[in-house]
């Protein structure tokens, strides 16, 4: 069953958006009953779980198709979680799929398909630089059968809530640094497994699934079949799941920056700055208007584009791709909510509408999933070979 385009911005105008008031001023729990009534409507719509594969509930829906239902659900912050296909669990469902083994599947990717439990990934490092991933303190050491895990991480999103996480650590210390680090798979449950605080994203520490955590793995014991793929292939793994979720992403903030222009619009139409004389009649917000309208349009291009070459040759052939993507995007996502922002006045930094929440929380977009700057490295470094150099770190 494929999704109407019309029929889902039917769905996120008149059952998402209006929970927007009650979700900004109480928070992500006070909505979370009214959620599961709307993850079941969409279930029973057949809309369910879009991009996984239909031996799992999903659609089985291709990158590039499944872009366009991202950019619509982006149009509201809890439109991914509605349709079950929200990071982090996204992301480790096709982890999963790929890599798990039977067992795996059938213990954690079922139940996660099926929006029964949630889960979060364990990564990054306070203690070290997250542009250098290979560089982290968590380890895993065998005993017996087991992995005893030792190690501090944080932004381990949406942990509050979780009933497993997937964890980077160190298994093979001698190796090459690519070659270090397994992936495996630690329930929350686990003796040793400690969730330390929600952070706080500029004031907001948030809750359960829209959250960020700090977590630490003391003498945490699961058996070695948790470790999902070949002892080692954390950081191969790792890039299977980054180059189609960095697609999800950037068309995720397409559709944020969709209805920050659509807000934009509609107050510069109908705002007044004296009796007669509209706020659109400014040229400054006219500029702001085209500016954004050009960017998200070139944005889109660039991002299908990127979506057609992981398709056809794999997410190794378009990793510079990717990487350009990752930095364009995110910097017309900060663009076009801080024209939104501008144009709405006092307005635009209240919890009265979504902007100042976006602005809070996608600040993160220039960060996360390599800095800015480590992708225009890659792009940059990918140009300078066709004249003959080649730079390394």
């Amino acid at each position: 069953m494929s999704i109407s385009l019309v029929d889902l911005q039917n769905f996120v105008n008149s059952e998402l958006i209006p929970l927007e008031p009650i979700f900004l001023q109480q928070g992500f729990g006070a909505i979370l009953p009214k959620l599961h009534e709307l993850r079941e409507n969409v279930r029973q719509r057949g809309w369910w779980l879009p991009p996984l594969s239909r031996l799992y509930g999903g659609l089985g829906m291709p990158l590039t198709e499944f872009a366009a239902i991202s950019e619509e659900l982006g149009r509201t912050p809890t439109g991914h979680y509605v349709f079950n296909c929200q990071a982090p669990d996204v992301g480790n469902m096709e982890l999963l799929h790929m890599h798990g083994s039977a067992d795996q599947q059938a213990r954690w990717l079922m139940p996660l398909a099926f929006g029964d439990i949630r889960s979060c990934f364990a990564m990054t490092e306070p203690e070290h630089a997250g542009s250098n991933p290979v560089w982290m303190d968590t380890h895993a050491v065998k005993d017996s059968d087991d992995y005893v895990i030792n190690g501090h991480k944080w932004f381990t999103s949406s942990a509050d809530g979780a009933a497993f996480t997937i964890v980077m650590a160190v298994t093979n210390p001698d190796a090459a640094p690519h070659l270090r680090a397994s992936q495996i798979i630690v329930p929350l449950d686990t003796p040793g497994f400690k969730l330390v605080r929600n952070v706080k994203i500029m004031g907001e520490a948030g809750e359960d699934w829209s959250s960020h955590a700090e977590v630490r793995f003391e003498h945490c014991r699961v058996p070695q079949s948790n470790r999902i793929g070949g002892e080692g292939a954390g950081f191969a793994l790792a890039q299977d799941r980054l180059g189609p979720g960095r697609i999800h992403h950037c068309m995720r903030w397409i559709g944020i920056c969709e209805r920050a222009l659509e807000l934009m619009c509609r107050h510069a139409a109908t705002r007044e700055l004296s009796p007669g004389v509209m706020l659109g009649s400014r040229q400054v917000v006219q500029h702001w208007i085209a500016e954004s309208r050009a960017d998200i349009n070139a944005a889109r291009l660039m991002v299908m584009d990127a979506a057609h070459k992981i398709e056809s040759k794999g997410a190794y052939a378009a990793r510079v791709e990717v990487s350009t993507i990752k930095y364009f995007v995110a910097g017309v996502l900060q663009r076009t909510l801080d024209h939104a922002i501008q144009a709405h006045g006092a307005l635009g930094i209240t919890d009265d509408i979504p902007l100042s929440w976006w602005y809070r929380h996608e600040r993160g977009a220039r960060i996360y999933d390599g800095a800015d700057e480590v992708h225009k490295n890659v792009v940059a470094r990918q140009e300078l070979k066709k004249y003959g150099v080649n730079f390394r770190d």
